[in-house]
């Protein structure tokens, strides 16, 4: 027997409706609110991004990390959302349709009906095709391994009983199991990619493979070894350089007499013209140094004489006493009084990082043109520009008290205002440091995932990894294809006489470009 059910008064209806517009009102309001939350994240990351990574990038970098992680979570729950809970317009708003890269390789596979591409299911009559929709996902191979047989059969001759046989092809290690693409892929994996030989260890045993962290060891110095002559031809090519950009950052470095860890440094050299217009190929040299001495960049630039980019560390005055000409950075500046105003806003630091804006806002509409068109920009509208921001500074530095952190930013900028100001004279150079910069942002990453260098040696070996490594994403080019393919060349008795055309700017492999 059914029992009806009672009918529902138009009171409990309207009660209901408006019970359920106040939870669709709490839905797409809690939705806007975590929209606007990723947005917030997002600027807040690009923003630190853009700042130096320099003494604080340690504390800079966790705090990425931190947000970077929060910004995941947050995308990875709208994501997965079921679409019948996407209430808000916000959320159900369709993905933008983006093509993948074209140089990815294509599989087809083809979905016919379940009744076949010949019968009608309904009449039974022949069908013929109209067209087809294609849908494309990208889609992973994990890494496999694969053991490669090098055969060389012997043949003897019928009449003199001569042996003949192809030789022996280079061994990327002598009397090592290794090929050259597998050197290649442990020393990206872990400069590149910031896996730790330990940990790549752990993933190879999970494929079954037993392979001890020190035999990988070996092979990353092999490797290291085999580039010698391509790193040598980056560091001529970066000091034959008009302008070179450098900048430095810590690495530790384990000290085992002491039982803890010192602290090395890592420099940078890089030679980039691309934004004035230029077609020459971009290089990217790194020395380490168990130290931060004024000695190390003297040594390094010895003989160097064009534009220096750098910050106001004092060990580079050596080289601007000796022909070298110093360009200072505007985001160093700008940033040491960026940090006042986000502590505590004034009309003041307002006023300077407005003001300072606006060179960048010039910059950023003449990058990658010739230098003389730079330099006409920059002598209409940026140097009027920088001479009104040094009376305003002048004119605080003289109400300030010299002792406050205020007058003490500004005086930063100040005493360097000829370096500083030294762009406004030449279309080739750079309003800031940031070529530099951004050259040792990996290095931050990756000192956080293999620790430390296990010796002087181990960060020798490190910086000549990040040259070819940068270098070669510098000029697009695929570091692993590439280091894979020279090491085999290098070990095969490549003739000195043609060093150059290994360089990552004249190499040609395949394939031989990463996709832009």
């Amino acid at each position: 027997m059914r029992v009806s059910e009672a009918p529902v008064s138009p009171a409990d209806a309207t009660a209901r409706i408006a019970a359920l517009e106040a939870l669709l009102a709490r839905a797409n309001a809690a939705l806007a609110a975590r929209d606007l939350l990723i947005d917030r994240l997002r600027g807040q990351i690009a923003r630190l991004r853009r700042m130096q990574f320099g003494a604080s990038s340690e504390k800079l970098g966790r705090e990425i990390e931190q947000l970077e992680l929060a910004l995941e979570e947050l995308e990875a729950e709208r994501d997965a959302a079921p679409v019948g809970e996407r209430l808000s317009e916000t959320a159900s708003r369709p993905a933008p349709v983006r093509s993948l890269p074209t140089h990815l390789p294509r599989e087809e596979v083809f979905h016919e009906p379940a009744s076949g591409a010949c019968t009608c299911p309904d009449c039974g009559g022949a069908l013929r095709r109209l067209g087809m929709d294609a849908h494309e996902m990208l889609d992973v191979v994990p890494v496999h391994w694969r053991v490669m047989r090098n055969i060389r059969p012997k043949y003897s001759c019928r009449v003199c009983e001569k042996i003949v046989q192809a030789p022996a092809p280079a061994s990327a290690v002598a009397r090592g199991k290794a090929s050259f693409a597998t050197l290649a892929h442990v020393v990206v994996s872990k400069f590149e990619h910031h896996l730790p030989l330990y940990r790549q260890a752990e993933m190879m045993a999970a494929q079954g493979l037993d392979i001890d962290r020190s035999t990988l060891a070996g092979w990353a110095g092999q490797a290291t070894a085999l580039l010698d002559p391509v790193v040598a031809r980056i560091r001529d090519a970066v000091l034959k350089a008009d302008k070179i950009h450098a900048d430095d950052t810590p690495v530790p470095v384990l000290d085992p007499g002491r039982g803890r860890t010192a602290t090395g440094r890592l420099w940078v050299y890089a030679a980039d013209d691309q934004a004035s217009g230029s077609t020459a190929p971009r290089a990217t040299w790194y020395r380490f140094t168990p130290d931060r001495t004024a000695a190390h960049p003297l040594a390094h630039l010895a003989g160097f004489r064009g534009f220096l980019q750098a910050d106001a560390y004092a060990g580079y005055d050596g080289l601007y006493r000796g022909g070298v000409t110093e360009v200072a950075c505007w985001a160093h500046f700008r940033r040491k009084i960026f940090d006042l105003h986000e502590r505590t806003p004034t009309p003041l630091t307002t006023d300077i990082l407005e003001r300072i804006g606006a060179f960048y806002a010039v910059e950023a509409e003449v990058r990658g043109q010739p230098p003389d068109i730079r330099h006409r920009a920059r002598q209409e509208r940026s140097k009027l520009l920088v001479e009104a921001l040094r009376a305003v500074l002048d004119a605080a530095l003289r109400r300030l008290s010299p002792k406050s952190d205020m007058a003490k930013a500004i005086a930063y900028g100040t005493k360097r205002w000829p370096a500083l100001s030294r762009f406004l004279d030449d279309g080739r150079l750079e309003i800031d440091n940031n070529i530099a910069e951004r050259a040792l942002r990996g290095v931050a990453i990756g000192r956080r995932n293999w620790l430390f260098a296990g010796s002087r040696v181990g960060g020798e070996r490190a910086a000549a990894i990040y040259t070819v490594i940068q270098t070669c994403k510098a000029n697009g080019v695929d570091p692993q294809a590439y280091i894979a393919d020279v090491i085999a060349k290098i070990a095969s008795d490549w003739p000195a006489s043609r060093w150059d055309e290994l360089l990552p700017w004249n190499w040609v492999g395949e394939p031989a470009k990463m996709a832009a």
